[in-house]
């Protein structure tokens, strides 16, 4: 399992990896809208003042996700570049030396 706020933030990672890889490429592809799909468990603390922590379940080959409460949520993340209204740009290019 791994917890919400960090599949996100490698996410972004990626994105910043390919928007760099797009810079000077003759060919860039514009990025739309992300679609996620996630198979979410939450957890939360019973102690005061403690948070609600959100983990994404890896979905077997038939469709489960073993024993615990466990729902389905879909995100739409609309990627913009920092400071501009602008949607980045990607391309499939390496980034120092790695894909």
């Amino acid at each position: 399992m791994i917890e919400l706020a960090r599949l996100i933030k490698d996410l972004r990672h990626e994105l910043d990896d390919a928007t760099a890889a797009a810079k000077g490429q003759a060919l860039r592809l514009e990025l739309g809208p992300i679609d996620l799909e996630l198979a979410l468990r939450v957890d939360s603390d019973v102690q005061a003042g403690a948070k609600v922590r959100f983990w994404v379940v890896e979905v077997g080959a038939d469709g489960s996700v073993g024993s615990g409460s466990t729902t389905k949520v879909r995100l739409r993340l609309n990627p913009r570049l920092a400071d501009s209204a602008d949607a980045p740009y990607v391309s499939g290019q390496e980034v120092d030396g790695e894909r």
